[in-house]
């Protein structure tokens, strides 16, 4: 099972997968020393205490004391959460995330420990790019995970409109005149707005109503599911500024297997919050990794590390590609091929 997994992620032949284990040399990566101290810190509580980590580490012969920087950490494939209850230590989990998957697909389950836990950090994450949420009306098109159930997003949904307090922020399922008066209402009031939606319902609306939102804050959360035909983020970003009258689109990236979101307050480059960091491996050798300043533009596999998920595994090998700008931010460029598409599917440049 290990072997397999990992043999996705290189194009080299399987019986010299190991002996091919190799690092670069160490790197700063951001040079942040705190973040660095505790995702070591973290690194050898779940290299012993997780299991499932623990003989992934021990099928590449990890020595856990050589681990002394980001770069040299060991990422689980994320496609063991399709397969695997991921967990650190030995808990009952309160809520069972699920991935929204498209039809046919394995969906990945993540147990979270506490769910004032998640919550918290969501917020956390939220205050540090938008501030308070009391300082805004939200309003949430996410009808597909509302179908569906055990969604993350709506969970961080649900939180950030309670906390926003304002009698008009809620969930809108399909009616979308409601929303078009609710948002002209706002409008007229001056009231500042997040509008956050899966892609497919802001494209549904956008169709529908052309606006002129000057108060409003346009978030995508990406995800076609099936429901129309795939953009570019481009094309997409660009005919919702048209249409909504906005200067441009925020967006959000988060999944299932994470606690923790990055955000992008427009162009579709995201930087991460305090609690997680994006790191890139190559597409031909899965031990080569690098961070944000060194090779501008090359795009590369994202790993991920993610110090809110203490409970499970905070290093995580996505299948998203990106590319890193000059100033350490990312730009989501595509998906490994042959790959699972993700119910929550981002679009490629």
């Amino acid at each position: 099972m290990y072997l397999c997994c990992l043999f996705k992620f290189s194009s080299y032949p399987l019986n010299n997968l190991f002996s091919t284990y190799h690092f670069k040399e160490d790197l700063t990566l951001g040079g942040d020393s705190l973040f660095l101290d505790r995702a070591l810190e973290l690194f050898h509580v779940q290299s012993s205490q997780n299991q499932l980590y623990k003989q992934y580490l021990e099928c590449l012969s990890i020595d856990i004391q050589s681990i002394t920087s980001l770069n040299l950490l060991p990422f689980l494939p994320i496609s063991f959460f399709k397969s695997h209850f991921i967990q650190t230590g030995h808990f009952q989990p309160e809520v069972f995330f699920e991935s929204s998957g498209t039809t046919g697909a394995i969906n990945s389950k993540h147990g979270i420990f506490s769910l004032n836990d998640y919550l918290q950090n969501a917020e956390q994450n939220f205050r540090e790019f938008f501030g308070d949420p009391s300082g805004y009306c939200i309003l949430a098109v996410l009808p597909s995970y509302l179908e569906k159930g055990n969604s993350s997003l709506v969970a961080m949904a649900d939180h950030l409109i309670k906390l926003s307090n304002h009698s008009l922020s809620g969930f809108f399922l399909h009616d979308l005149d409601q929303l078009h008066t609710v948002l002209l209402e706002l409008e007229t009031k001056a009231q500042p707005t997040l509008l956050l939606g899966v892609t497919y319902a802001l494209l549904d609306f956008a169709e529908k109503y052309k606006m002129q939102l000057k108060h409003t804050i346009v978030m995508e959360t990406g995800g076609m599911k099936g429901r129309r035909t795939e953009i570019t983020r481009g094309e997409l970003h660009a005919y919702l500024c048209m249409h909504l009258g906005v200067d441009k689109i925020h967006a959000e990236y988060g999944m299932t297997e994470l606690q923790s979101q990055a955000y992008s307050n427009g162009g579709g480059w995201f930087k991460t919050s305090s609690t997680m960091k994006v790191l890139l491996r190559s597409v031909d050798d899965p031990f080569e990794i690098w961070g944000g300043n060194e090779f501008p533009m090359r795009t590369g596999a994202i790993n991920i590390i993610d110090l809110a998920n203490k409970d499970t595994i905070a290093f995580i090998a996505t299948d998203d590609l990106a590319r890193f700008s000059a100033d350490g931010s990312f730009e989501i460029t595509g998906r490994i091929d042959n790959c699972d598409i993700r119910g929550c599917s981002l679009l490629a440049v």
